[in-house]
């Protein structure tokens, strides 16, 4: 196991709190989080990017409009538009590092800025590892992505182990992961800047980012799509269409796993990520 070092990079306006392992190189593994209630980098990859920075460079930074990293005065509304933000001043952060190739892992929403920056900057991208990712087209809102997103009515400790459950598909063996998240969260979760984002990119009448026919066969990316079969908070279907779509995707659903396959199912996620990557860094 590695040790997580935490820093502030500042590129441009907007400052990015950056979670690493490994060495620095100019090849890296870019981990992308969810857009959960007071996620950071830490709460969804810790686990994963201390095993695997013993053998490869690895960055998680919190999200633009998460964590400890900046917050805009004026965000835009909706996601997507956010997403759009996201994606290029990533961009930035791996110039500042010295990065010249990354390969994307990105969850839920960090699979669509994943995506995102394939499109804007393809010869950029090595391979990509989307994990519960959304981006099909016409996908209902569950009801626990109902309650994510809006999670402000009633952001209480109880609230957020409830949400948080839905998460998973067996709490019994990790409510502890859960109650150690919970207590992660609600510090920023309480913070009138995150609670400005969150309301931002969750405005009433917005909807969630879809990726069009064109676009996804415009990328030739050897990509892994996993999902959870038992994920109530995306559809197992948004990775059957990212799969279908993509040219060059396989399709890898976990049993008895929830949005949280990087968690529930850490070991069999660690190495399909690393088969992904097998001969490709």
């Amino acid at each position: 196991m590695t040790t997580v070092t935490s820093s502030d990079v500042s590129v441009g306006d907007v400052t990015y709190r950056l979670h690493r392992t490994g060495t620095g190189a100019k090849e890296a593994l870019l981990f992308l989080h969810g857009s959960g209630p007071g996620a950071t980098g830490t709460s969804n990859w810790k686990a994963v990017i201390e095993e695997l920075g013993e053998r490869y460079y690895c960055l998680a930074p919190d999200m633009i409009g998460f964590g400890d990293s900046t917050h805009l005065d004026d965000p835009p509304t909706g996601m997507g538009p956010l997403n759009l933000v996201q994606a290029d001043t990533l961009w930035d952060l791996l110039d500042e590092l010295g990065v010249e190739k990354a390969h994307l892992v990105g969850n839920s929403m960090g699979g669509m800025i994943a995506l995102r920056m394939a499109l804007s900057r393809p010869e950029r991208v090595g391979t990509m590892l989307l994990m519960g990712s959304g981006g099909a087209p016409n996908l209902p809102i569950t009801p626990g992505l109902e309650h994510l997103r809006t999670f402000y009515a009633d952001p209480t400790p109880g609230q957020l182990q409830k949400l948080l459950a839905s998460f998973v598909f067996d709490m019994g063996t990790l409510s502890g992961v859960v109650d150690r998240v919970v207590a992660e969260r609600m510090p920023y979760i309480e913070r009138a800047d995150v609670k400005r984002s969150h309301a931002a990119m969750f405005a009433p009448g917005t909807k969630p980012p879809a990726f069009t026919v064109e676009e996804l066969t415009s990328l030739p990316h050897k990509t892994l799509c996993v999902h959870g079969r038992d994920d109530i908070i995306v559809p197992v279907e948004s990775s059957m269409y990212l799969a279908k779509t993509l040219p060059n995707a396989t399709l890898h659903i976990i049993p008895k796993s929830g949005h949280w396959t990087q968690i529930e199912a850490h070991h069999v996620f660690v190495h399909i990520l690393e088969d992904l990557l097998y001969d490709r860094i």
